[in-house]
């Protein structure tokens, strides 16, 4: 059986010989249960993400957006409604891990029976607060962690510092004369999820989706009958059939099993993975409870616009800027090794290389996989700064673009999926016994080689999301005028990634970080050197 299929548990249908065997995509007929639930186990990717995540929600995605709307259209009821209709069309938000052993993890998801069922679901995972942005994404990622195996997903809104009243779980059908035009108030959303889901690109295309239902010109009696049609027919009795939670992304590729082309592509990963070149870290400081800090800039529409421009003359986009911004600013304070390579990583959209039709229409899913840039180290006293800097963006761009379109992405991606999947279950069971006092450390492995290895370390890691207006129809919720967008993970100790965007017409660029786990003095003149560099290189 393909190790990422669904299964369907359904108590209502009858079972015979022939049909009581598991099938791909298909139907299982348990009499255990009252409901019929869906369920998979969770592939490579996703397992590297899970395990991870259990003792304190390390990648736990979140995505904050700060917006002006009419009182009216924020109201719980309306949120409650958008929220249940987007839970059924991408079950992952709304399913639960079940997890029995490090190799058998599952995704399972119960339809709701009702409508009724579909917003008790949705209110249980929607929380009104009134905080501001910095004090949502500080609870976020510094307190007590919000998701778990039982809740995937959760949304929070901030009302901007009123306190509305919770209306009945299942409102009544409401005219569109029952929501008068009321005044609008600066509002908080902070839409969070577990990063084995899914990534940014279904983050965002979700928001939109949200805005676009919360924002459009449906009245609370439309959307109440969208819910009811889509529960219908996306997980009505009839579905039972043929309903499918969304492809691991292992499985969203049609693989050539014979051991000759295996041998191959493992050859090429051991060979790609042995350039990676880099010598630099941020130096780590002694241990201390995590805390992230997310310092972020904006440019205006003017500045920004000014920047695009000079990249585009220049070739390069600002995501291979961006790179050579990074490398500039750590040139520029680095007084040890010049000799060796500095190495960023990034991540990597998958969905274009999919040869598989999934058997379900959400995006929310896992699709990402990572890829290097390595420059140099040393700044050329011979070379005026702004050559050597449009250089190594032009480098940047071949290197990022050589990785996407290289012939053997699929199996690297595979391969790399692979290798992570198998750590993040060696390490969990290492976790685990250490918690239970029963780890013994294994025996050291004899050096098989006694030559000097060539380090193979990343600074930092970019997350290079791009125009995020394109995927952000604003036009389709005129009356919610969305201004602030920040995005970004609890990390794990140590963590640092750096975010670039465009949103709103403005560039943003964010640096998100644990605050204790490096040398503070270098982590700030580093995003110091960051900030410089982009006033001197491509603001003038």
């Amino acid at each position: 059986m393909n190790p990422s299929s669904s299964v369907l548990l359904d108590a209502s249908c009858n079972v015979s010989d022939e049909d009581s065997e598991v099938k791909v995509q298909g139907s299982y007929c348990s009499y255990q249960t009252d409901t019929w639930k869906v369920e998979r186990p969770l592939g490579n990717s996703e397992l590297s993400y899970f395990l991870p995540s259990r003792a304190s929600g390390v990648n736990d995605m979140y995505l904050h957006l700060g917006f002006v709307a009419p009182e009216h259209l924020v109201r719980r009821a309306r949120v409650r409604m958008v929220w249940a209709i987007l839970r059924i069309r991408h079950p992952l938000l709304a399913s639960k891990v079940v997890m029995h052993d490090y190799d058998d993890v599952k995704f399972v998801f119960t339809p709701p029976q009702s409508p009724e069922d579909a917003l008790v679901d949705a209110d249980r995972n929607l929380e009104y607060r009134i905080s501001t942005k910095d004090e949502l994404i500080d609870s976020y990622l510094n307190g007590t962690r919000t998701l778990s195996n039982d809740r995937v997903s959760y949304l929070v809104v901030s009302q901007g510092g009123t306190s509305l009243p919770s209306p009945p779980l299942t409102p009544r059908s409401t005219p569109s004369f029952d929501e008068p035009e009321s005044p609008s108030y600066n509002h908080d959303l902070m839409i969070c999820a577990a990063h084995f889901l899914g990534d940014g690109m279904a983050l965002h295309q979700f928001a939109n989706d949200f805005f676009g239902l919360l924002g459009g010109d449906k009245t609370i009696s439309d959307l109440e009958t969208q819910l009811k049609e889509e529960l219908s027919s996306r997980w009505g009795g009839d579905s039972a059939s043929t309903a499918a939670l969304p492809n691991a992304l292992e499985d969203n590729f049609t693989v050539n099993r014979s051991k000759l082309r295996r041998t191959i592509e493992k050859v090429d990963f051991q060979l790609s993975q042995q350039r990676l070149v880099g010598g630099h870290t941020f130096r780590r400081q002694a241990k201390r409870p995590r805390h992230t800090i997310v310092p972020t800039v904006s440019y205006d529409p003017e500045r920004t616009t000014s920047i695009l421009k000079k990249c585009k003359a220049h070739g390069v986009s600002v995501s291979a800027a961006l790179f050579a911004i990074c490398n500039i600013a750590w040139a520029k304070m680095c007084s040890e090794k010049p000799d060796l390579s500095m190495m960023m990583y990034s991540a990597l959209n998958l969905r274009p290389y999919f040869t598989v039709k999934p058997a379900n229409d959400s995006y929310w899913f896992l699709a990402v996989s990572y890829f290097n840039v390595i420059l140099p180290t040393f700044i050329p006293r011979s070379i005026e700064l702004s050559s050597v800097f449009w250089h190594r963006a032009r480098v940047a761009k071949e290197q990022s673009t050589r990785a996407a379109k290289n012939r053997m992405i699929v199996s690297r991606s595979l391969l790399m999926a692979e290798e992570r999947g198998q750590r993040a279950r060696l390490w969990a069971k290492e976790d685990d016994e250490r918690e239970r006092g029963t780890f013994v450390p294994p025996a050291p492995v004899p050096a098989a080689d006694t030559a000097i290895c060539t380090p193979s370390a990343a600074l930092i890691g970019l997350s290079l999301l791009g125009n995020l207006d394109g995927i952000y129809k604003h036009g389709t919720f005129p009356a919610i005028k969305v201004h602030t967008l920040t995005t970004g993970s609890r990390q794990r100790s140590g963590g640092m990634l750096l975010f670039g965007y465009t949103f709103a017409g403005k560039l943003w660029i964010s640096l998100g970080y644990d605050v204790n786990g490096f040398e503070k003095v270098m982590v700030e003149q580093f995003w110091e050197n960051v900030l410089q560099t982009m006033d001197e290189l491509l603001m003038k």
